[in-house]
């Protein structure tokens, strides 16, 4: 079967796995969840994930949430292909680990509080950021960005002198943090960051990622010209729809407003 992403394409983790599929050059497709009629809470969701969360991975194999989980999947399951994401000794993925356990246990809660309050909030319901929360946030994260900044300033990457899943896993909320919500300085004013960012950021498989729907003409159709042809009716509630096209053949991937009520 083809691997299937359930997800968003704004989601940030979705994003980082989508970017993972593609350093592990693995073709895949988009299932669009709309996360703002709640599809993720619906029980036919729900049997793919029960937390409600997005993204999901399907493969002939297995169904996975959590974005870190799957990752590591991808990495091992394919790791004979594409970029290698883990390291190739015991101690290159003892240290990528290590990393990546430093994203998720403090730098992410620290980002996504500051990108929610100051981005996500707003986009998703048109509320106004408590301050305090992000005052709180940037503090921890500034201690934080000073470690990285001292860790970059020894290797270029975070793991070492190779890209992994240690930076990887930074992509989703950083591109936010640099581009809807104010708060680049955090980056641009570590020097050593900064260069780490500017690399990361400029690889092929997340530039994929990050851009996928930016380009609707590529496709050989859209979902509102033909839904019956390019979109399947998941689980037979609205707003849960697959893209007819794989990843690695088209860039499309955009939602149109009325994807909630289309039925196929």
């Amino acid at each position: 079967m083809v691997v299937k992403v359930y997800g968003l394409p704004i989601s940030t983790a979705t994003r980082n796995v989508m970017t993972t599929l593609h350093e592990k050059g693995v073709e895949f497709e988009l299932v669009i969840v709309d996360l703002k009629e709640k599809c993720q809470k619906r029980p036919e969701f729900l049997k793919l994930n029960p937390i409600g969360k997005v993204p999901v991975y399907q493969d002939e194999e297995v169904t996975l949430f959590e974005s870190r989980a799957i990752n590591r999947y991808i990495a091992r399951k394919y790791e004979g292909q594409g970029t290698p994401l883990l390291g190739r000794t015991p101690t290159e993925r003892a240290v990528v680990e290590q990393w990546m356990e430093v994203e998720g246990q403090y730098y992410f809660p620290s980002i996504w509080a500051i990108n929610y309050q100051l981005y996500i909030r707003k986009m998703f319901w048109g509320e106004g950021p408590d301050l305090d929360i992000v005052a709180i946030n940037e503090q921890k994260l500034t201690a934080l960005l000073d470690v990285y900044e001292s860790r970059l300033s020894e290797s270029k990457y975070l793991a070492g002198d190779f890209f992994s899943l240690a930076d990887l896993s930074h992509y989703g909320h950083t591109e936010y943090l640099m581009t809807k919500s104010g708060k680049s300085h955090l980056i641009n004013s570590r020097p050593h960051v900064a260069a780490w960012w500017e690399d990361i950021s400029s690889r092929s498989a997340w530039q994929k990622a990050k851009n996928y729907g930016s380009n609707p003409q590529s496709a050989p159709v859209t979902i509102s010209d033909a839904p019956k042809k390019s979109t399947t009716h998941i689980g037979a509630w609205p707003g849960l729809t697959s893209g007819g096209s794989k990843m690695e053949a088209h860039s499309w991937g955009k939602t149109p407003p009325s994807i909630s009520l289309m039925t196929s």
